[in-house]
């Protein structure tokens, strides 16, 4: 049993280190807080959203991430937020917190250029003790440290599609390392985010809207998610993304209170061989906007 609580806490930290610098969400298009600064104010109105994701879910430990993020803009050409993100898998405990900042250039009449900047930074927090092993000098002394961070990001924005690129931790902080025989920080590399979006009219009624966002992080390999939807009256939507390599997603979003109130939900299908040991991922999202 100690070799496999060892085994699982060297998992547990090489996905930290690797795959979960940020969260990814399924949902990414209601959680652009979390990929680009720039997208502060964007849509004219005060958003709030908070969401959920259990990963892996049956797997004890597996990752669990709380979001939550607002942002709106303060004047026709400035925009601010703030975003917290809670994540948790097995020993370690990780919360990121950063205030947003975006400005508007206008390039034509229905089309605007927003740049933003985001500060703030991580605190980490590693619980040694739950692995359960004593008279190990690895587990000896548990961690807790800030590691201070900042990004940049790019949204161009018209009334049918959309464009982002962003570098969320331009940072490159050593977070978890080996002193000695106690590990106390990890890498956390700079990360890049490109995407886009485009909303096709079917119909009076429906819309199509594709979207890409692929995600380049040093050390880890290419991220890419392909993204379509079919949306009703703006109210509800039904779409599948595919993850490249990782996993295949459905979701289905709905709207009240004439879009003031937006639920979601996404199931997540992984399609490595994690899949023998889990029952899926779930997300899920409760979105305000407010003029």
């Amino acid at each position: 049993m100690k070799y496999l609580q060892y085994i699982f806490f060297t998992l547990a930290t090489s996905f930290i280190c690797n795959a979960q610098q940020d969260p990814h969400f399924s949902m990414y298009r209601y959680n652009m807080n979390v990929i680009t600064p720039a997208y502060a104010g964007t849509s004219g109105n005060l958003e709030a959203v908070f969401g959920v994701r259990s990963q892996w879910t049956g797997v004890q430990g597996g990752p669990e991430t709380l979001n939550f993020n607002v942002n709106t803009p303060v004047s026709d050409k400035i925009g601010v937020g703030l975003t917290v993100v809670s994540d948790k898998v097995f020993v370690l405990d990780e919360t990121h917190l950063y205030a947003d900042f975006s400005y508007k250039l206008k390039l034509a009449e229905e089309l605007d250029l927003y740049a933003g900047i985001k500060a703030g930074g991580s605190f980490l927090k590693i619980d040694l003790n739950k692995v359960g092993i004593e008279d190990d000098p690895l587990f000896a002394e548990n961690i807790s440290t800030f590691n201070p961070n900042v990004g940049v990001g790019f949204y161009l924005k018209a009334p049918k599609y959309y464009i982002s690129v962003s570098a969320p931790s331009l940072l490159s902080n050593d977070r978890y390392e080996k002193e000695g025989v106690n590990p106390v920080s990890a890498s956390d590399d700079t990360q890049f985010f490109m995407g886009g979006g485009y909303d096709f009219d079917i119909s009076p009624d429906f819309k199509l809207r594709p979207s890409v966002l692929g995600k380049v992080v040093t050390g880890a390999p290419f991220s890419l998610d392909l993204t379509s939807s079919l949306l009703y009256k703006e109210r509800i939507e039904l779409g599948a993304n595919y993850r490249l390599d990782e996993s295949v997603t459905m979701f289905l979003t709905t709207s009240f209170l004439e879009n003031v109130l937006t639920f979601g939900y996404a199931y997540e299908h992984t399609t490595t061989d994690v899949n023998t040991y889990t029952n899926g991922t779930h997300e899920i999202i409760l979105k305000f906007k407010l003029n």
